[in-house]
């Protein structure tokens, strides 16, 4: 069984109420199989409007994690990290090609990622949340090298199965860290005709298996 559900909120909000509603329901039924709700949202902004995304999130949908932008710099991290046992994961390594847009430039010597996850643990110290790093399973050598600079940190690791990333290679580099390894459109894509339920779970235990060798 799954340790968490990870809902996009894109594909909610795509939908209007009728998607806001729908999402309260999948949230509801998450809350109630008493499993971690991490949202994905990947919200990032400052001050008041931060805190709304926050609320939003932890206080009426009650998630246990959000997914953050931090580009906006530490006060796009504080709305999320002023909720006592939430966790806010930043972006700092993602398994999108496009992360080597900016995650890899260099920034006084150092990887543009470095700093980033630098800066969320900073930002938590003094606050009552918790600060997570999404660390992408396509580049495990990333994740070894984060893992080792911060050994407590609890990693949330997307980009296993469709994206290609391997779960024996994100455990092999996490080193015994707090993780938790997401996998998306290999288990929602599984199939697309009536035995989709029966694929799914197939492809969730699967990935269990994996992850459990």
């Amino acid at each position: 069984m799954a340790a968490a559900f990870k809902p996009n909120l894109a594909f909610f909000e795509a939908y209007g109420a009728d998607g806001w509603r729908a999402l309260e329901r999948v949230c509801d039924a998450v809350r109630q199989s008493g499993r971690l709700l991490v949202l994905d949202g990947k919200r990032g902004d400052i001050g008041n409007t931060g805190r709304r995304y926050a609320h939003a999130q932890f206080d009426r949908l009650g998630a246990d994690a959000a997914t953050v932008a931090p580009y906006m710099g530490a006060d796009s991290l504080s709305p999320f990290l002023e909720h006592a046992g939430r966790c806010a994961f930043a972006l700092v390594a993602t398994s999108n090609p496009g992360a080597l847009d900016l995650q890899h430039r260099q920034l006084g010597g150092v990887p543009l990622y470095r700093t980033v996850a630098d800066l969320a643990v900073e930002t938590a110290r003094g606050l009552p949340g918790e600060a997570g790093f999404v660390v992408g399973a396509t580049r495990p050598e990333l994740l070894a090298e984060l893992r080792a600079a911060h050994p407590g940190v609890p990693f949330l690791v997307p980009g296993v199965g469709a994206q290609g990333g391997s779960g024996s290679d994100v455990l092999a580099c996490n080193n015994g860290g707090p993780i938790l390894v997401n996998a998306s459109r290999s288990v929602l894509y599984a199939s697309s005709g009536a035995d989709f339920a029966r694929a799914a779970a197939d492809a969730a235990a699967r990935l269990a298996e994996a992850l459990s060798g």
